[in-house]
Parts: structure tokens; C-alpha cells; sequence
């Protein structure tokens, strides 16, 4: 298939969200959500500094600091210019300003998606424009979501709604890749076959999206144990863990979308003649969270585990998204075909 430049657009927006879901992923990580703890300045400047030397303390405003430091469980008090030098990270700092430049690329694709999408309404795609539409308003509200994730100090219900909306933006994106053109891919079903794939696909993502409910709040934890724990040994941070209940439905539910994607691939290979690269890839992303989680569970909350499993679910989310859009236009299709729109022989995304 040949890709128009409206898709390729779209694929730009695409990839700029999925580098921040990677980024973000390092900042939460490795715990630098607080490196610039002040938006949309960093520690009062607009370049952020590389030593505690190049602040000036006293033009901060302290009881900004001392109202997060509250929210945080901190006693305000504590917070003073001194106190703000001696803790002042410079790693922390970059990283988290790192993210929030990756930010840029996300807001001047998307923006320019949806000046493009203008005439795919003259071309009668009207739903393009939508998904456009909708790209564009998601990121206006994780932009101001990521200012209210720094402002309320790292509030654990904001984080993860922060990343929940970055992964819709990702499908909504996806739809507007595939569906911005006049012949659409579609995945070559036919009769009760293709529709049996096609629920077993549905499944699988309905059981990923769950899975992905519990991860966040196994992160949300991981992030508590992390300002509980500061300095000591993430290996110890598992046995915690392991006593409620979430993380051991999060890690016993894996399993069962294990046996769910291996069933997945095969069912493909007998509709489709052999599993594609779209189908293939599914499995392996499922595959690698496995051996992803297995490294958590039993080596300990690794970082770069961690980081890797956060930005793989995204993708993981987002390449079933695709495949159920393709599947569902070909089970569509065996109705009788579209002479408008024919079904492409290969996806967009």
C-alpha cells in the first residue's frame, strides 16, 4: 500500500507519543518527576541548571514548595532555601526536563494532523477528521494534566490517569493513520472463521486493557515504595508487594493472556494461512512482558524492566487497536464488498 502524507503525518504523531510514554516511563522510573518541581519553570528558570550555584533561592517562591512538600506527607516547615539546595539533583532535573521537551514534537504533530485533516472532510471522511480532532484535544488535556501531575506533587491518581489518556491518544491516532485514506487495510477473513479470530482478538485486547488497569496501580505502589524506601534495595520492594491483593491478580491475570495470545496466533495461522507480521508481533510483545514481569516478580523492581514494560504495553495496546480495525472492516467486507473503498492487502501502522 502505498502510504498518502496525511498517514505518514499521522505515523509522526504516532511515534512522537510513543518516544514520551518512553520518557515518561524513565522519569517515573528512576523517580525525577520532581526534578523540575516547579512548571513551567524549572527551579524558577527557563533553562534548567546544571548546579544548586546557578538558583537563586531567594527568588523562589518557598510557599509554593512548602504546600507540595504538604501534599506529599512532608511537614512544610522543613522546607527552606537551604533545604531546596542540599536536595537539588541535577540528574533528576534533566530527565524530567527531558520529558517535557519530548512534549513538543507530540503538540506540533498533532496540530498540524488536524489542519491536514481539514480536507479529509472534501474527501468524505469525515470520521478522520474526528479522530483529528479528538488527538488534538487530548493532548491540550494531558498538556495541562502533566502540569497538574507536577503541581499536586506527584499525586498517584493523576500520574496514571496522565498515562491512560497518553495510550487513547496513541488509538486515537492509530484509527486516523488507518482510516485516512480511500482504500483502508483489512485483514483477509472470510465466513465464521474470521469473525471467531476477530472475538478472540476483541478478548485478548479486553483482557490487555484489564491487565493494564491493575499495572498502573502496581506502579502507583512501586511509586509510594519508592518515597518509603528511598536509598534502599528495590529487591525488597517485591516481598511488599506481594502482600496485597492487586499485584497478585496482576500477576497471576498475565498468565491467563498468555495462553489468550498463543491461541490468538494460532487461530490466526489457520484463517489467515500463516500468522503475519502484525500477528507475530502481538504475541512477541505479550511474550516480552511476560519475561519482563517475570524479572520483576523474581529479580526485583529493575528500572530498566520497569521502563520497559510500561512503554511495550502502550505498543501492545496500540498494535491490537490496529489489528481489530483491519479485522473488523474485513468481517465487515464478506457481507458484500465496498466498491468505493476496497480492502488493502497491507496495514498503515
Amino acid at each position: 500500500m502505498i502510504w498518502t502524507r496525511f498517514q505518514k503525518l499521522a505515523l509522526i504523531a504516532f511515534i512522537s507519543v510513543e518516544v514520551l510514554i518512553f520518557v515518561g516511563a524513565v522519569v517515573r522510573a528512576t523517580g525525577s518527576g520532581l526534578g523540575c518541581p516547579d512548571w513551567p519553570l524549572c527551579y524558577g528558570c527557563w533553562t534548567p541548571p546544571t548546579k544548586a550555584e546557578d538558583i537563586d533561592f531567594q527568588k523562589l517562591n518557598i510557599e509554593k514548595f512548602r504546600a507540595k512538600a504538604a501534599r506529599l506527607g512532608r511537614d512544610p516547615a522543613s522546607i527552606t532555601p537551604e533545604t531546596l539546595r542540599e536536595e537539588f539533583d541535577p540528574v533528576a532535573t534533566w530527565v524530567e526536563y527531558i520529558n517535557r521537551l519530548t512534549s513538543l514534537p507530540v503538540g506540533l504533530s498533532v496540530t498540524a494532523l488536524l489542519i491536514a485533516s481539514f480536507w479529509q472532510i472534501w474527501a468524505g471522511r469525515f470520521r478522520v477528521f474526528v479522530g483529528a480532532l479528538g488527538s488534538f484535544a487530548l493532548v491540550l488535556i494531558n498538556a495541562w494534566l502533566g502540569a497538574r501531575v507536577v503541581l499536586s506533587g506527584l499525586k498517584p491518581g493523576i500520574i496514571t490517569l496522565h498515562m491512560a489518556l497518553a495510550i487513547l491518544l496513541q488509538c486515537f491516532l492509530v484509527y486516523t493513520a488507518w482510516r485516512g485514506t480511500a482504500q483502508p487495510w483489512g485483514l483477509p477473513v472470510i465466513g465464521e472463521g474470521g469473525k471467531a479470530l476477530h472475538r478472540i482478538g476483541l478478548l485478548l485486547f479486553a483482557l490487555v486493557v484489564v491487565e493494564g488497569v491493575m499495572g498502573s496501580q502496581v506502579r502507583e505502589m512501586t511509586d509510594h515504595l519508592a518515597m518509603l524506601h528511598a536509598g534502599e534495595k528495590r529487591e525488597l520492594w517485591v516481598k511488599e508487594l506481594e502482600q496485597t491483593v492487586v499485584y497478585l491478580l496482576h500477576r497471576s491475570f498475565s498468565w491467563i493472556i498468555l495462553g489468550m495470545a498463543f491461541l490468538f496466533h494460532w487461530k490466526s495461522g489457520q484463517v489467515l494461512g500463516r500468522a503475519k507480521w502484525l500477528e507475530r508481533g502481538i504475541l512477541g510483545l505479550v511474550c516480552a512482558q511476560m519475561v519482563l514481569g517475570v524479572v520483576l516478580s523474581q529479580v526485583g523492581i529493575v528500572r530498566i524492566a520497569q521502563i520497559l514494560h510500561i512503554g511495550l504495553s502502550s505498543l501492545l495496546v496500540s498494535g491490537l487497536f490496529l489489528w481489530l480495525l483491519g479485522s473488523h472492516r474485513a468481517t465487515r467486507a464478506t457481507a458484500g464488498p465496498d466498491p468505493v473503498e476496497p480492502i488493502a492487502s497491507n496495514p498503515v501502522v
